[in-house]
């Protein structure tokens, strides 16, 4: 089951402000951390578009997401199952789900464990571009003080279950779930002792792409951010 609702108590935002400084605690958390970006969906609400490879304010998509994720993270992986050339471009390495059944989130975290040598990954999806700066750290350090081998973002209404940090001693049985022919997220985190992670200071942060609409507000939300 999950835990009670994890808001950012003093002793945790704290313990945030110790793991995202440049002090030897924070280079461990990151240290301990590779992460995975999910790109290997087929974005049907897109007409099918590779959604990692959209323009944004003159970029692709996923290049926000690196420049967010990568000072969070000791290595960064791409989950892709199309494109492969092009992601590579970016400098990580690409991973695929290794079969062609487009299996969802889940089929790229196990990828993911398989490829990471670190004792966590840290997912999030390709096409939210407002990554916030301390993700990473807030998830360990929720993870670590309640002993749970999983940590979801919560932006304050509901769960972002695509945002999240996992143990990889969860591989195996993440890999049997999925080969039962399990495919929901939500069912899997429930069977484990998961955090919820209270983001709601920054629940902008989560904003995606599903629809042209959304896009053009991303493009506003980043051009905000970046003559702040």
């Amino acid at each position: 089951m999950a835990s009670n609702f994890s808001s950012p108590t003093r002793p945790q935002q704290a313990a945030v402000q110790a793991l995202t400084s440049l002090s030897p605690a924070g280079a461990a958390v990151r240290d301990r951390v590779t992460g995975v970006i999910l790109a290997g969906g087929k974005a049907t609400r897109m007409g099918g578009v590779d959604k990692g490879l959209v323009p944004i304010n003159g970029r692709p998509m996923i290049a926000w997401v690196i420049d967010a994720l990568r000072p969070q993270v000791t290595d960064l992986l791409i989950n892709a199952n199309r494109s492969h050339d092009r992601y590579r471009d970016f400098g990580c390495a690409v991973i695929d789900d290794g079969d062609s059944d487009f299996r969802g989130p889940l089929a790229g975290m196990v990828s993911g464990m398989r490829a990471a040598r670190t004792p966590y990954i840290a997912v999030v999806p390709c096409d939210s571009p407002l990554i916030g700066a301390e993700l990473v750290q807030r998830l360990y350090a929720a993870a670590a003080s309640s002993g749970a081998p999983i940590a979801v973002a919560h932006d304050g209404e509901r769960l972002q279950p695509v945002f999240a940090l996992l143990s990889r001693d969860l591989l195996d049985d993440l890999a049997g779930y999925l080969d039962e022919g399990e495919r929901k997220i939500d069912r899997w985190y429930a069977r484990h002792g998961y955090e919820r992670v209270d983001f709601s200071d920054v629940a902008e942060s989560f904003a995606n792409i599903n629809a042209p609409d959304d896009k053009r507000a991303l493009e506003e939300a980043l051009a905000r951010r970046v003559r702040s």
